[in-house]
């Protein structure tokens, strides 16, 4: 070869290098987040679960990739968008939103690991051997909003004391927590001695069947359950809407009720979400296994209270529930 051929080869080779550098160099991870409610209806959840990322060190679109995947409150969407997920190798699955929206993700993988949020037993539904000990590819946080029924119901009777029967609106028994959510509800409506109605609501079309339900078997207050049909925005509003006309007082299951005008709350502390990002999905992005992550359980609790809402049913608040609450608008 001549020395002229020599040093041009060369030169190429070495312009090259970078260029097969920084393509062995490994690929930001993908963390994959499926959640069966819309963007809309989750900003404040994913602002605390994108700052704890960043306690942990991972900043988006920095040092790690965020797809997200929104079901709009279609169940029948979930298993494609599992399975989407897994097709484009995420690093981890955030499964949020519902039960369904984390039995699409472990239907899809048993070898991707998985962060749930949920508000049921993980344990009693399969999803974990153990709270301690999840085993497999799952852990998470459980909310444990179906557990503090017995606390709606409580606060809601001290906020209208005169209403001996409750109204409970269920999200209808194809729900799989339907029988859960309505057995701990009659348990705590009898500690109280107080008769429950239950009224189910397979769609938003029978929102109004419901509440002239309530009206008619003379209910004097309602408790809306944890249900994924009434986390949609526009079913949330006309909730309030028919709750506001009749005039009953409500306890809802989500904080965003009463910030829209909704009379009160009762729900896990919204911090949890941070704590996903800081101690499961940080944790599991270095290396940890989700088997050897425990489950963690809400142990901070939210009771909102409107008072305006509360004035404009003719409510006068206890100053002990007043002193409980959390949050208070006014």
């Amino acid at each position: 070869m001549r020395r002229r051929d020599f040093i041009t080869l060369l030169g190429s080779a070495a312009a090259a290098w970078p260029i097969a550098a920084r393509a062995q160099q490994p690929a930001m991870p993908l963390i994959g987040f499926l959640d069966f409610l819309s963007a809309a209806e989750t900003t404040r959840a994913r602002a605390k679960f994108r700052q704890g990322l960043a306690e942990a060190g991972y900043i988006e679109g920095r040092n790690v990739t965020i797809e997200y995947r929104w079901a709009e409150g279609r169940n029948d969407r979930l298993p494609a968008l599992a399975e989407d997920l897994v097709h484009r190798q995420a690093t981890v699955i955030v499964a949020t939103g519902s039960l369904g929206a984390v039995l699409a993700a472990k239907a899809a993988t048993s070898t991707i690991p998985i962060v749930f949020v949920t508000g049921v037993d993980p344990v009693k539904h399969g999803l974990v051997a153990s709270f301690n000990r999840p085993g497999g590819n799952l852990t998470g946080v459980n909310f444990r909003s179906i557990e503090v029924a017995s606390k709606r119901i409580q606060f809601v009777s001290e906020l209208a004391p005169h209403a001996t029967t409750i109204a409970f609106l269920a999200g209808g028994s194809r729900f799989p927590t339907f029988e859960e959510q309505t057995n701990n509800m009659y348990a705590a409506a009898r500690a109280l001695g107080r008769q429950l109605i239950v009224l189910e609501c397979r769609s938003e079309q029978d929102f109004n069947a419901a509440f002239t339900s309530i009206v008619e078997r003379g209910a004097g207050a309602l408790v809306v359950g944890v249900f994924p049909l009434f986390f949609d925005l526009r079913n949330r509003d006309k909730i309030l809407e028919l709750a506001a006309q009749h005039k009953i007082p409500a306890m809802y299951p989500i904080l965003s009720y009463v910030v829209a005008g909704g009379l009160m709350s009762y729900a896990a502390d919204i911090d949890l979400y941070r704590q996903l990002g800081i101690n499961y999905v940080g944790r599991i992005l270095k290396g940890s296994k989700p088997a050897d992550l425990p489950v963690e359980q809400a142990s901070k609790f939210v009771l909102a209270i409107n008072l305006k809402t509360a004035k404009a049913l003719g409510l006068d608040v206890p100053p002990t529930l007043l002193a409980l609450a959390d949050e208070v608008i006014e």
